[in-house]
């Protein structure tokens, strides 16, 4: 050990203590605390040293005198640590219906839910107005029809009261129904002048189109509201459309200019007489679809009417003709046929299978002359095809049964109903309701029993695959043929062709609107 002073810049002294390792400078103090009887322990405090490696020397007094004061500061900081308790607020009352109803039609929705926001809402008495402010005589607005919207209320979405939204709806319901208003029709309207601003402004003119070919008016005129017709002169000439079928007979009639469901109905009606992999690429396809042209310009394009294929100078054509209510598609010679399988009855899980079983009630095999669906009590039940009903009511162990005649030999039966709706002599479409699950008979939980029958015999329904072919005959053949010679009549509209169905249109809208 050595001892060693010196002087500083500003004139203190240091004291150098140090060992044979380290020297230490300490500066004297005015105060000390060597003759103080507490000396030794201040010391000892200011010595020791508080921040110790609890991971090294485990279990030294260094050791414990770290872990002791972690502990200490862990709980100092523990005990000053703020509390967290709810801050709790009176809850606000609940909007009154009026104020619920402002608040919602300033905001912004979709039109899929309604349409019903966005209102042009007037002052109330509330609101004090101005003496001096100017109002426009007229406001010119357009508004359109939404998805699921209804025809007064964007009327008075626009501003017009109620009343009169009301009144106007009624007047063009006696000229179109206002749900055959299709959704996106566009109106314009003007709003004429109003006594009060609290008021709403009542409506001076209102015009739309209607349908295709009827635009409607609504005008006041010496203060009531008066409906005006306006026709609009439509050409529904068919556009026919020919060219070769090449490597794709969707491609080429598509380049031709056949609408895209035109090209899917004609190859579903052509493919019911031919193959399509048989159809070459040298051949000719002839397709007839709707077409209407207004004389405004716009132009409507409809279904298919007619779809031929010419190929090695055979010709396959075929019409669309309606029967009973259906459209389906015929060859020139007046013979239609239907193909396909027989829908399922009910919706529902296969429980039990066509052919030989243990059955459930009697105890013993024998043969299962149906298939079973699981399904829910009171389930509808649909007509598998069209028929006409030959027996409904109560059918021994089948309980409530119904059976159904079909053309070929075939039937169908429906057993174990809770209810029938089929009354016997009926003709039932397919997919059409005719009665409900239930358990009626020897059955042991609700489901249905559903059987074919051919010429008497039963078969396998999920095998079962049916074609329906049908021979026009007497007037019903001589419209057919009348209708056909009509549309093969249509000049095509590839090249000129086009041209003399515009020139057609427009010579029609001239004489509608001399007549």
């Amino acid at each position: 050990m050595f001892q060693s002073s010196s002087q500083g810049f500003d004139g203190q002294g240091y004291a150098a203590v140090g060992g044979a390792r380290a020297l230490t400078l300490v500066k004297p103090s005015r105060f000390s605390l060597v003759d103080s009887p507490f000396g030794g322990a201040v010391d000892r405090i200011v010595g020791a040293d508080l921040v110790v490696d609890l991971g090294a020397r485990i279990g030294s007094r260094e050791w414990f005198q770290g872990l002791f004061t972690c502990l200490a500061l862990c709980t100092a900081a523990g005990m000053m640590a703020p509390t967290f308790k709810p801050v709790r607020f009176a809850a606000e009352a609940p909007l009154a219906p009026t104020q619920y109803e402002q608040a919602r039609a300033l905001a912004i929705a979709p039109l899929g839910l309604g349409g019903d926001t966005g209102h042009r809402m007037a002052g109330t008495s509330a609101v004090e107005p101005l003496t001096d402010t100017p109002e426009r005589p007229r406001v010119e607005l357009a508004a359109t029809i939404g998805q699921g919207d209804g025809f007064a209320r964007v009327l008075e979405r626009a501003g017009v009261s109620r009343a009169e939204a009301g009144k106007v709806a009624s007047l063009v319901s006696d000229a179109v129904p206002l749900n055959d208003l299709s959704a996106g029709t566009h109106m314009d309207m003007v709003l004429g002048r109003r006594a009060v601003k609290t008021d709403p402004r009542p409506l001076e003119s209102l015009d739309f189109r209607a349908r295709f070919d009827l635009k409607l008016a609504v005008q006041r005129v010496d203060g009531q509201l008066r409906l005006k017709r306006i026709p609009i002169a439509v050409d529904n000439t068919p556009l026919r459309i020919q060219g070769r079928v090449g490597s794709s007979l969707y491609q080429s009639a598509r380049a031709a200019g056949v609408p895209g469901s035109a090209i899917e109905s004609f190859i579903k009606a052509v493919s019911q007489k031919l193959a399509m992999r048989s159809i070459g690429s040298d051949a000719r396809f002839d397709a007839i679809v709707e077409h209407a042209r207004a004389e405004t310009g716009e132009v409507k394009v409809g279904s298919l009417l007619f779809a031929g294929i010419t190929q090695g100078g055979k010709k396959t054509q075929m019409l669309k003709w309606t029967t009973g209510g259906r459209d389906q598609w015929y060859e020139a010679s007046g013979v239609g046929e239907t193909r396909g399988v027989m829908r399922q009855p009910v919706l529902g899980r296969l429980t039990s299978s066509f052919g030989l079983r243990r059955h459930p009630i009697l105890g013993f095999s024998r043969m299962h002359q149906g298939m079973d669906f699981g399904a829910p009590m009171g389930a509808p039940i649909v007509a598998a095809t069209d028929g006409v009903v030959s027996f409904a009511g109560r059918h021994g162990g089948h309980g409530n049964y119904v059976r159904l005649s079909h053309s070929g030999g075939i039937s169908t039966g429906y057993a174990h109903m809770s209810r029938i709706i089929a009354r016997p002599g009926e003709r039932v479409r397919q997919g059409q309701l005719i009665g409900y699950v239930g358990s009626t008979g020897m059955s042991t939980g609700p489901h249905l029993h559903y059987e074919v029958f051919r010429n008497g015999k039963a078969i396998n329904p999920s095998s079962m695959k049916f074609t329906t072919v049908q021979q026009l005959a007497g007037r019903d053949l001589a419209n057919f043929r009348a209708k056909l010679n009509k549309l093969l009549s249509v000049r095509i509209a590839n090249g000129g062709g086009e041209k003399k169905v515009k020139k057609s249109a427009e010579v029609k809208a001239e004489k509608a609107k001399k007549g």
